[in-house]
């Protein structure tokens, strides 16, 4: 019934070296799992797989984990597998949680820089707060003025992050009127298969990541170091922290 649990069913009389790398994890899962633990501690348990063999671990990991309802407690470097397996997070600083939420809560809402660059690939700008707008904060950052909607209300003057994830942000002049702008220059164009990954000098030695997907904007790929480029993002992206 275990074999069959981690779909190793026909394979009992099978020898390790006659089995995958995949199939290897899978009978170590089902040897822990079978004394029906009410929780389990996985230290690391995808970090010697390929990455094709890793990604389609998780989804046995998390299949396993709802049909049998044990807890799961995952330790992990890799930020990508932690958002994908877990129901909930936890960020530890120098020792300490300084976080624990939903991944979505953790990738999309940090609270604060450190959560922020450690979960996930993150441009932090440093800006000063200059005012408000309605339920708009303007920020001073990279030397420009940029607009963020539903922010935090910091008084006028104080220093803050502007966290912007490479996704969120968008290469060329046709973004609305409404939209942040910064001018900069390419200086590296990577290809990823379905996406583009893009570095943009900003001046003042800060560079922005972006990241962009292959179908919305193949001519991209045309895109050379050197070029001069303007990136945008729309208002309602983007998180304020604190300094």
């Amino acid at each position: 019934a275990m074999l069959e649990l981690v779909r190793l069913q026909g394979l009992g009389e099978r020898r390790p070296h006659q089995l995958s790398g995949g199939q290897r994890q899978r009978v170590a899962l089902a040897r822990a799992l079978a004394r029906r633990p009410r929780v389990l501690l996985l230290d690391e348990p995808l970090a010697a797989l390929d990455r094709k063999l890793r990604e389609a671990t998780q989804f046995e990991l998390t299949r396993l984990q709802r049909t049998l309802g044990t807890t799961f407690v995952i330790v992990t470097h890799d930020q990508h597998e932690a958002l994908s397996l877990a129901n909930r997070v936890g960020i530890m600083d120098a020792g300490r949680l300084v976080q624990v939420d939903r991944p979505e809560t953790v990738y999309e809402r940090p609270v604060n820089a450190f959560v922020a660059d450690f979960v996930g690939a993150a441009n932090l700008l440093a800006g000063t707060v200059r005012g408000r707008e309605g339920d708009t904060l303007v920020i001073e950052a990279a030397g420009a003025t940029v607009r963020v909607i539903g922010a935090m209300s910091p008084t006028p003057g104080t220093a803050v992050k502007l966290l912007l994830r490479p996704e969120q942000l968008t290469i060329g002049d046709t973004a609305p009127v409404s939209h942040n702008r910064l001018g900069g220059t390419l200086t590296a164009a990577a290809y990823g298969g379905d996406r583009w990954r893009y570095a943009v000098a900003i001046g003042d030695g800060l560079t922005l990541t972006v990241s962009e997907p292959n179908a919305v904007h193949p001519a991209h790929g045309t895109l050379a170091p050197g070029a001069a480029v303007t990136v945008s993002w729309a208002p309602a992206v983007g998180r304020v922290l604190d300094a």
